[in-house]
């Protein structure tokens, strides 16, 4: 095997990735970045292309190297196959024109152990956004859930931002959001998304509908929560490989549609636990420590309740965004 396929095939390779729908913008973005010289330094790119619009590349306009695969079937997407595209292609980095009606989980079940997302971007329509959202949900928050950056492009000037803002941080609270009116007219998202909660206080009570939003903030900064009191209303589940003493907490969370209804736990430490069921609501009064657990398997928050009592169930049972 030559030394430079052998070479790709082991070390880390970059990934660029792209998604949104037909029209959305990817080819256009993906032509103006590899016709750029401030991104090309000599390296030779794969593109892999996942559905074919209307717009084609211009190939000789790409500073570097570029090889064009041309991925018709989603059954193509394998280790396998995406492994031997390395030996044929022998790319530095990779680019995905993803197919919009994929999931992202295909893509990211197949990539080889050594390919590394190194950026993920996704494009909208501003004019159909909404309306693709309301009818396909669950695509259009697959691809808004991963990304860094989300990009709506064909915006008119004074539009109403907060339907757009809303729906991508019901997806990700973290990710960019950027507004395209033209080619060289864009604006960053500047809407403040304050927590419904004071997290700065020493004690937080989080009320019914509340819980989705804390949920997340609490995984995704637990160190804000430790040492902290919380109060909330949920649901007991034992589990018979949990250690007396032990249980899990939480309560269902919808974040797009019925099908993505999750129990949404952390775990829980109360010298009583035996004293309730699975199913049963309670509210709990506990103090937050991130530390390393088994159930985990990394560091994460862990409630050790100083009391739990029967409740009422939460009003909706389901808690959403």
């Amino acid at each position: 095997m030559p030394k430079r396929v052998e070479e790709n095939l082991n070390n880390d390779v970059p990934v660029y990735l792209f998604t949104g729908f037909l029209g959305a913008g990817k080819t256009d973005f993906i032509q103006d970045t590899l016709s750029t010289p401030d991104f090309n330094g000599g390296e030779t790119t794969l593109l892999l292309v996942c559905e074919e619009g209307e717009q084609e590349y211009d190939e000789s306009k790409f500073v570097d190297p570029v090889a064009i695969h041309v991925i018709e079937d989603k059954d193509e997407l394998n280790p396998d196959d995406l492994r031997e595209l390395v030996r044929l292609y022998e790319p530095d980095r990779v680019m995905v024109e993803y197919n919009g009606m994929w999931m992202l989980e295909d893509f990211f079940r197949a990539m080889p152990r050594n390919w590394v997302i190194a950026q993920e971007m996704t494009f909208f329509d501003a004019t159909t956004f909404l309306m693709y959202n309301q009818n396909m949900r669950q695509l259009c928050f697959d691809k808004m859930k991963t990304a860094e950056m989300v990009v709506f492009n064909r915006c008119q000037k004074g539009f109403d931002k907060m339907p757009f803002h809303k729906e991508v941080r019901i997806a990700n609270r973290k990710n960019m959001i950027v507004y395209e009116y033209s080619k060289f007219d864009m604006e960053p998202d500047n809407i403040e998304d304050p927590l419904p909660f004071d997290k700065e206080a020493a004690q937080i009570e989080i009320q019914d509908d509340w819980y989705a939003e804390w949920y997340r903030d609490i995984n995704e900064n637990d160190a804000d929560y430790d040492g902290k009191t919380i109060i909330v209303k949920g649901r007991v589940a034992m589990a018979d490989e949990l250690p007396e003493g032990q249980f899990a907490f939480g309560r269902h969370v919808m974040t797009c549609c019925v099908q993505d209804i999750q129990f949404a736990d952390l775990l829980c430490y109360y010298s009583g636990a035996g004293t309730f069921k699975t199913g049963d609501w309670v509210t709990i009064k506990a103090k937050v420590r991130v530390e390393y657990s088994k159930v985990y398997e990394e560091k994460g928050p862990v409630l050790y309740c100083k009391s739990v009592e029967a409740c009422d169930p939460a009003d909706p049972e389901v808690a959403t965004f």
